[in-house]
């Protein structure tokens, strides 16, 4: 872990892995995923030791707590130091992430692709509805 005095949010946000890449962090920052104690800041704000963000990716949400900084890309090792989650961000992550699995396996699922006489019973019940 790079010790740094200031660094920039989506920096930050790229070397801490929470995005690919420094401008899909940017692009999150700047379109309200990312907040500061509930409010909206700027990709180019700097992130201080203790901050407490709250991010917004996909389907998940982390509420974490800023332990380190960094403004280099490293494993995922180093990257876990830079922040705390929250025990209750975590079990919510957790809680969340089963009704997904659960829901996707409430979807019915084929284990073949529709051959020619099943492609045309799906066409004729559309056509009649």
């Amino acid at each position: 872990m790079i010790e740094v005095e200031k660094t920039r949010l989506d920096k930050w946000l790229w070397a801490a892995r929470f995005f690919k890449s420094r401008a899909l962090a940017s692009q999150a920052v700047n379109g309200g995923k990312v907040h500061l104690y509930g409010q909206r800041i700027k990709a180019s704000r700097p992130v201080k030791i203790n901050d407490c963000y709250q991010i917004l990716r996909a389907q998940e949400r982390f509420e974490i707590i800023v332990t380190g900084l960094s403004g280099k890309r490293g494993s995922a090792t180093v990257a876990h130091t830079l922040y705390q989650e929250t025990l209750e961000s975590l079990s919510q992550r957790q809680s969340e992430a089963e009704k997904r699995k659960l829901a996707a396996l409430q979807r019915p699922t084929s284990d073949h692709k529709p051959n020619k006489q099943e492609r045309r019973k799906i066409r004729q019940f559309i056509e009649k509805n």
